[in-house]
């Protein structure tokens, strides 16, 4: 069986062509919502582990989980597997910290 490396190449630039704007699109958004949730775990594990007693303020708080649960949202109606299991684990993992810290 011969290969040629044009044709290869020429599929591979296409479908990066064709598909790149869509794949990067998608990533950021998962990566988005990866980085919402991660910006209020350090005050928390702070709070948890006795460092620190002061909270992250309320408006912050409220202003990250309002932007999460309409990502969370958006995703259910797009029925997008991966950012509904992103959200609701990084929901789950925030609610189990914050539980830690009340119930200590």
């Amino acid at each position: 069986m011969k290969i040629d490396l044009n044709k290869a190449k020429d599929s591979v630039v296409n479908f990066f062509a064709d598909h790149f704007k869509k794949i990067s699109a998608d990533t950021l958004e998962w990566l988005s919502i990866i980085v919402i949730h991660c910006a209020t775990i350090p005050t928390l594990l702070a709070m948890m582990t006795a460092l620190s007693d002061r909270t992250p303020g309320i408006d912050v708080i409220l202003f990250a989980w309002g932007g999460l649960v309409l990502l969370f949202g958006r995703a259910i109606l797009l029925r997008n597997s991966l950012n509904i299991i992103t959200n609701g684990a990084g929901f789950i993992a925030q609610a189990v910290i914050m539980s830690f810290i009340l119930f200590k």
